[in-house]
């Protein structure tokens, strides 16, 4: 792309908070800011206390509309309340700012895309983590009948898109399969890391790292306080270490295990999650545990056995990744999962569950292992690396060499820049000549074209 042709981007996220959906839009938006274009972040939610860095420091910059109308409805209809908020953005976008941008990012939540496609000029591409209609508990008929229409929504809208993007080959597929309707084929483009940002030393200076410091070799689990994201795996499997007499008590006894992930107090369900996982190391497996929250001041003693740390900030994070021996990536099934990447860059070998995008990411037996999500496999398997049946330094050095070679931010902006390059100028929505939706425009109009000629 010419340096006379920048582009203005601006992307759309719903809650910039923690997370791996966070992160990707951050990263995409450095990225192509590090290219020349001009970027600018729309959010319903940003809270500088509960973000990344480069939201906060003004690496980007963010705006924030929205943020006033409510979450939910005695906690239920998150997803109805969270379009409500979405239009609401899109809105005051198309009021005031609706001629600025070449591009619109649309990230996650679909809904607004219509309206984007009806009222503003800007062409229009949506990045699909994983379809919602696919992760929606339906639990009960009510629950049943208050889909029907989201999900029409949700496919409807996409399809309007006129680039989709997907973060796997895994997420590429249970696409195809939901939305059956949509002709496009999702490109997909892998989420990167930023190296320099995981370049940094440890900082043991800063407070924050003193608390979780610790002379005990640590196992960590990065994930949000989710039940889908499986964080009991991680926990039986540590206890089952002592409880199956899998290691000496005395060599347990030097290890601890570090729950790390996203916690907003004003989610129920992460409120809910991390009570229901301190009791399950307290009351069944006799664990010592201790909680550290953003606010607290209190170190963790050298007696703890598990860690619970919401809501982690970038130096205890880098303290994590540099000294923790395994990472264990619980959700089955998860549509990429960027920690296993962050990871093995930190020269931490993983054991993630045998589905979903670890599959694209860790490779079996050189970068981790690759097992069923069974807390007994798992022990078996952390067992192998605590006694070297697994070299983790070799694994660890390998899986560093892996993401250098495919998942860097410079990779990712290239193809991302690509993309847009190829939006922009009203080429090809998709590189693919698979396209089908392309083939039938073309067939369409060649056959108008002979009715018309035959006929009119």
């Amino acid at each position: 792309m010419t340096e006379n042709a920048k582009l203005q981007i601006a992307f759309i996220h719903p809650d910039l908070g923690i997370g791996g959906a966070e992160r990707l839009v951050v990263d995409a938006a450095v990225g192509i800011q590090s290219k020349g274009h001009k970027v600018v972040v729309y959010t319903s939610h940003h809270d500088p206390n509960h973000c990344f860095e480069e939201t906060r420091d003004g690496t980007l910059q963010v705006r924030v509309h929205g943020n006033k109308l409510p979450r939910d409805l005695f906690g239920r209809f998150y997803i109805i309340f969270a379009i409500i908020r979405q239009v609401a953005l899109v809105l005051w976008i198309l009021q005031y700012e609706k001629e600025t941008y070449d591009i619109i990012f649309v990230d996650q939540l679909s809904a607004c895309v219509p309206l984007l496609k009806w009222f503003c000029p800007a062409k229009v591409l949506f990045y699909c983590h994983f379809p919602d209609k696919l992760l929606t508990k339906r639990d009960s008929t009510m629950k049943e009948i208050y889909r029907v229409p989201i999900d029409k929504l949700e496919e409807l809208s996409t399809g309007m898109a006129d680039t989709i993007t997907v973060n796997s080959q895994f997420t590429a597929g249970m696409f195809r399969k939901a939305f059956p309707r949509i002709l496009k084929t999702p490109r997909v483009l892998y989420p990167p890391i930023n190296f320099k940002a995981y370049d940094k030393q440890v900082d043991l200076s800063d407070p924050s790292v003193q608390l979780i410091e610790s002379h005990k070799k640590t196992i960590v689990s990065i994930n949000r306080f989710e039940k889908k994201k499986n964080v009991e795996l991680a926990l039986r499997s540590f206890a089952l270490l002592a409880k199956n007499e899998l290691i000496p008590k005395h060599t347990f006894d030097q290890y601890r295990l570090v729950l790390a992930g996203g916690y907003d107090k004003r989610v129920v369900e992460n409120v809910e999650y991390l009570k229901e996982l301190d009791t399950l190391a307290t009351s069944e497996f006799g664990l010592e545990t201790f909680t550290i929250f953003p606010s607290s001041t209190e170190s963790v003693p050298e007696t703890a056995q598990v860690i619970f740390l919401c809501s982690f900030n970038d130096a205890q994070r880098t303290y994590l990744l540099d000294t923790s021996i395994l990472l264990l990536y619980t959700p089955s099934n998860e549509h990429f999962g960027i920690t296993p990447v962050e990871a093995m860059y930190g020269s931490v070998p993983v054991i993630a569950a045998n589905s979903g995008g670890p599959l694209e990411t860790v490779k079996d037996q050189v970068t981790g292992l690759i097992l069923s999500p069974e807390p007994e496999v798992w022990a078996e398997g952390i067992a192998g690396f605590i006694q070297s049946k697994y070299d983790a330094e070799a694994m660890g050095k390998a899986g560093r060499e892996h993401v250098k070679s495919k998942f860097s931010l410079e990779t990712f902006a290239d193809e991302f820049e690509d993309i847009l390059e190829e939006l922009a100028s009203g080429g090809r929505p998709t590189r693919k000549y698979d396209n089908v939706e392309f083939i039938m425009r073309i067939i369409m109009a060649i056959v108008i074209f002979i009715v018309w000629v035959k006929y009119c």
